[in-house]
């Protein structure tokens, strides 16, 4: 299934001859698996295979297993006394090694017929991460035909888990043991759309490698020459503002967190798909934060809060993952993804609270807090894309500590504009099993951003509901007329991983707004909504 433009094809081009492509390339280079769909799984082809993940409603008949080889194993793991329930969700995961020449480990997962996405992804993640260290070279999954509802979403799930613990992660260790890859996965039955699971898989992946690379790595001038070769590969139109054009432009608010970086590599970066015969503007502009390294600036962060800050970029990486999976997609929309990509570096340039600064739209700024960047950054930015008139705006960036603490790390904040399309936003974190929770972004709030000297405070001193205020800040930023939706990814990163994913670095927002605009409900130009 390896298509023109894959994702890792673009990696050829960004390795260092002197050192070993595994452990310095830029992009994933990682081959994807060779996946199949088989009408039966016979006991020639299950006698080869090395692991069966088979996920079952709890209240099936043991007869469900007629059509399975080894059917009296499975109805054994069936009767077995379940293990202890994980916390991530109901059901139980139960396995066995057959004692043929692979020694096949049979995963059987059993989840109440009601389970949500979440539920079922977080089942199939669980049985998944079952296999351990050790990756299987060939797999089957498979959802017997009495499972409740459409068992092509059980095989969904089922095939995301398995490609998303099957993903290797950067390594920069000079010993490693050689890497066992997974080669084969057999889907038995179902008419499930294997191209697009895979390729959304991959995306996911991609978000979960360029926010997990050291900062001394990806770089301003290395993430920049990332962009250009997925523009290359996925034949993407490829702008560049540097910060001299960004000057030229007024963006002062996104220029005042540059301002603190050793070297003036700092930028906006641009790329376009279009669907065939179309050439006019996006319908659906993404905007991510591209925070490479925030250190808090003048505000400096205390040493474990500034540990992890490499990730501050997640929200562009998911942005960018999501373009590339539309483009390999073929989506019918016409879609932008707009990074805003920078440090936020403390030194004798930095800029320092009480700074008033003008943004691209005219709006006057007084800061007071530098480590409130990120709606900075985004400020510029969303006025940026504003002039371009997309249908819909949909901006993702790990942006406040209150939202984690309002929600924890399993779900993400979404403020949407109209509010009439926030069932819409909401249904598509349900559907796609990464749930959001819409917050309020009432008019009033604007009161707590009052300034003195200028049009707008960046946030206030005490930090209470930072997260709603970060929203309000922004929306005057965005065409009043323009449909927005700020995600404030919050389950960015998790301990542990979440649902199917295994690892802490998540990729969350790229399931969720590839959902979102497959559902077809969303304000967009009619005839290009649906596929």
């Amino acid at each position: 299934m390896a298509e023109r433009g894959s994702f890792r094809d673009a990696a050829l081009n960004l390795r260092n001859p002197l050192m070993t492509p595994r452990s310095t390339s830029l992009l994933p280079v990682q081959a994807p698996p060779r996946i199949e769909r088989v009408a039966r799984l016979s006991v020639q082809l299950a006698d080869t295979l090395e692991a069966i993940l088979v996920i079952i409603p709890m209240d099936a008949s043991p007869a469900v297993f007629s059509a399975l080889p080894q059917a009296q194993v499975w109805r054994q793991l069936l009767a077995a006394r379940p293990g202890q329930k994980a916390s991530t969700g109901p059901g139980s995961v139960r396995s066995v090694n057959l004692a043929n020449s692979p020694q096949t480990r049979l995963i059987l997962g059993v989840m109440p017929r009601n389970a949500s996405a979440f539920e079922v992804l977080s089942l199939a993640g669980r049985m998944a991460r079952d296999l351990g260290s050790c990756t299987p070279g060939s797999v089957a999954l498979a959802a017997p035909t009495e499972a409740a509802g459409d068992p092509n979403r059980t095989l969904e799930a089922l095939l995301s888990a398995t490609l998303a613990c099957a993903f290797e992660m950067p390594s920069f260790r000079t010993a490693r043991k050689p890497a066992r890859t997974l080669q084969w996965v057999a889907v038995v039955g179902g008419s499930l759309d294997l191209r697009r699971v895979q390729i959304e898989a991959q995306a996911n992946g991609l978000a979960r490698w360029l926010t997990a690379l050291p900062p001394n790595k990806l770089d301003a001038t290395g993430y920049q020459r990332v962009v250009r070769a997925l523009a290359r590969r996925h034949h993407l139109k490829f702008r560049w503002l540097s910060e001299a054009a960004l000057k030229r432009l007024g963006a002062g608010a996104f220029l005042a967190v540059a301002q603190g970086n050793a070297r003036r590599t700092a930028g906006i970066a641009q790329l376009s798909y279009r669907p065939v015969r179309h050439r006019g503007r996006a319908d659906v502009a993404l905007v991510g934060k591209g925070v490479l390294f925030d250190t808090g600036g003048t505000n400096l962060k205390a040493h474990r809060g500034m540990l992890d800050m490499h990730t501050d970029m997640n929200g562009s990486a998911v942005a960018l993952a999501t373009l590339c999976a539309c483009a390999e997609n073929r989506t019918p929309l016409a879609v932008d993804a707009w990074l805003a990509i920078t440090e936020n570096r403390t030194g004798p340039d930095a800029y320092v609270p009480q700074d008033v600064v003008t943004a691209l739209n005219g709006t006057s700024i007084q800061v007071i807090h530098t480590d409130a960047e990120g709606r900075m950054v985004l400020a510029d930015t969303l006025a940026l894309v504003g002039r371009t008139r997309p249908a819909l705006i949909i901006d993702y960036a790990t942006l406040t500590g209150a939202c984690v603490t309002a929600l924890g790390e399993r779900m993400s904040g979404i403020f949407v504009q109209p509010p009439a399309l926030a069932p819409i936003a909401v249904a598509a974190g349900d559907s796609s099993g990464e749930r959001v929770w819409n917050f309020p972004m009432d008019a009033d709030y604007d009161a707590e951003l009052e300034s003195r000297i200028a049009d707008v405070m960046q946030c206030t001193p005490d930090g209470k509901a930072d997260h709603i205020l970060a929203a309000r800040f922004l929306s005057r930023f965005v065409p009043e007329a323009t449909a927005w939706i700020h995600m404030d990814l919050a389950a960015a990163v998790r301990s542990g991983g979440l649902a199917h994913i295994n690892t802490d670095i998540t990729g969350f927002g790229v399931r969720y707004t590839l959902e979102l605009l497959r559902a077809g409900k969303l304000p967009l130009p009619a005839g290009r909504a649906k596929r």
